[in-house]
């Protein structure tokens, strides 16, 4: 996807993460990038196609951003932390985590977005009970419970953090008052 459409997709991003899906239209996005919006319209056809094609784009990215983790050199319990920081990240500009933000409005959306954000969500999770189990068996992370209950957890705690977050002052201090906690319980250390 070249130029215009890449453009769209970044502005809907945005708006997603910030409002939810329920509260942009192609009005808002054509505003911000300056088109009109039959031409949002021939690069996506319908506000459900791109929904789809934003998740489907959030998806790969954040899984490039898991294997980047994955292949660091960083112990289990480092790659924790830096999972976890992928939720903190967002926060500065009180943004939620794509994926989350639509979790909240699942039974409005598209069945095919509801989909895609399933798959998100799967995935994500999948990847943390690897990383728990991984981690316990190394030494360095002691799940409370399975490590796929606790990647649940983990993914939930995360997820509602982000919320709790957005709603507070100082939105990273209020992000960390919950993750820190969290971490330290499943660290083998100290």
């Amino acid at each position: 996807m070249k130029g215009t459409a890449q453009q769209i997709l970044n502005v809907a991003q945005d708006l997603v993460r910030c409002r939810g899906y329920s509260a942009f239209s192609y009005a808002d996005i054509s505003q911000q990038v300056g088109i009109r919006k039959a031409s949002i319209h021939y690069h996506f056809p319908s506000k459900e196609a791109l929904g789809k094609e934003l998740v489907k784009r959030y998806h790969t990215n954040f899984q490039q951003k898991l294997k980047a983790i994955e292949q660091s050199e960083s112990d289990p319990h480092q790659q924790l932390q830096q999972f976890v920081g992928l939720y903190r990240s967002g926060l500065s500009e009180r943004q939620m985590c794509l994926c989350g933000m639509l979790s909240a409005e699942i039974e409005v959306l598209p069945d095919s977005i509801q989909e895609e954000v399933r798959i998100f969500l799967s995935e994500t999770q999948a990847w943390l009970t690897d990383l728990l189990a991984s981690g316990e068996a190394a030494g360095h992370l002691q799940p409370r419970i399975s490590p796929e209950t606790e990647a649940s957890l983990l993914l939930a705690t995360v997820q509602g953090a982000q919320l709790i977050a957005r709603a507070a002052t100082d939105s990273e201090m209020a992000f960390d008052a919950i993750a820190k906690p969290l971490l330290a319980t499943l660290s083998t250390a100290g």
